[in-house]
């Protein structure tokens, strides 16, 4: 599998209102934390999430979490 880009070095904080969403996995996405569809022609492929109720979220932004889509400090890790 390739490698994901990074597109930050820090997580995105965000208030989830109830719903399903696309993570980004390959780090191209221009509407990141979230899919745009940049994934195509790689062997990436979004992470569905489903948020049951309003909550606040730390998704990684460098794409090298053990954790999907969660933060897990995994960018002060990084080269």
């Amino acid at each position: 599998m390739s490698e994901p880009r990074i597109a930050d070095r820090k997580p995105c904080i965000l208030e989830l209102a109830p719903g399903t969403y696309w993570y980004c996995r390959c780090g191209r996405s221009a509407s990141q934390p979230f899919c745009d569809g940049s994934h195509e022609g790689t062997d990436f492929q979004p992470l569905k999430m489903e948020v049951k109720e309003e909550t606040r979220m730390a998704l990684c932004l460098c794409k090298h979490t053990k954790h999907e889509p969660n933060c897990d400090g995994s960018h002060s890790k990084l080269p």
